[in-house]
């Protein structure tokens, strides 16, 4: 991941997931609160019912097949032990294998009836491959230094949020807040996917800091260091003051739709009467 793609792969994959999840908890909720579940998943209307699980599938072997097969160039063992040159790519393969996992078992169980599974348990799985995902970035956030290392962290803290909304999920299987707060969650960490890839690989590297060879992040000073992480700090809180703002407006959105059909319901219910 330790590139521009390699960051807006996931990023892309992440974001649309939790963009999707988002609305759908916003829809449920206002379109009938008292049968509010959650949903680790949410089918899509029509034909394709299942293409969130088919995105989190395909996307996901997609991501394992460029970590594990194209970042290593097929030089996977080397000298009777794993390549000790792309150790990152074997660490982000398994992240990415937890991912592909969650959506073939919900796949199975959605599909068939070989692995009928509650949505309690779906979500612990779910939880489980944020965990794996947590816990690659917590320990490999501490080989890096600097800006990089900054960016790393504040990427484990909305990952840990992802983590613990998802687990809260299957413990409170009625709650909203924290369905939509797993949404979001997600929504912010495939942001900050993006915006670790223009910040430390695209366009927008701070001022007195470069990228050198060997995809390493430098500052030529202290000062230069703090402004990149200050400017970190502003970049997150906009990210979530907009989703937060787009949250809030397709809510007022929605439960003004609804309102109106419901107020139409009931006036043509009264007029047959």
């Amino acid at each position: 991941m330790g590139s521009f793609i390699g960051h807006v792969i996931p990023g892309t994959l992440f974001l649309l997931i939790g963009l999707w999840h988002s609305w759908c908890s916003l829809v449920r909720f206002v379109s009938n609160p008292k049968s509010f579940r959650m949903r680790v998943w949410n089918p899509v209307p029509g034909k394709f019912k299942h293409l969130e699980l088919y995105i989190i599938v395909f996307g996901g072997f997609i991501d394992l097949c460029i970590e594990f097969l194209v970042s290593t160039h097929l030089k996977i063992i080397v000298n009777g032990s794993l390549n000790p040159s792309h150790l990152n790519n074997f660490e982000h393969s398994g992240m990415l294998l937890m991912f592909f996992i969650f959506g073939v078992i919900a796949l199975v169980s959605e599909k068939t009836s070989i692995l009928p599974l509650p949505e309690g348990v779906l979500c612990f799985i779910a939880s489980t491959a944020f965990t794996t995902e947590f816990l690659l970035f917590y320990f490999h956030s501490t080989t890096h230094i600097g800006l990089e290392g900054y960016y790393h962290f504040i990427l484990v803290i909305l990952i840990g949020l992802c983590v613990v909304s998802t687990a809260l999920g299957a413990l409170a299987p009625t709650s909203f807040p924290i369905d939509l707060c797993s949404g979001i969650s997600i929504t912010l960490q495939g942001l900050w996917f993006y915006q670790t890839a223009f910040t430390l690989y695209g366009p927008m590297m701070p001022e007195g800091c470069e990228l050198k060879p060997g995809n390493e992040i430098s500052c030529g000073s202290n000062e230069a260091a703090v402004h990149g992480s200050i400017l970190a700090n502003a970049l997150l809180f906009t990210h979530v003051l907009i989703v937060l703002a787009a949250i809030a407006g397709v809510y007022v959105y929605l439960e003004g739709r609804f309102r109106r059909r419901s107020v139409f319901s009931t006036t043509l219910q009264e007029d047959l009467e």
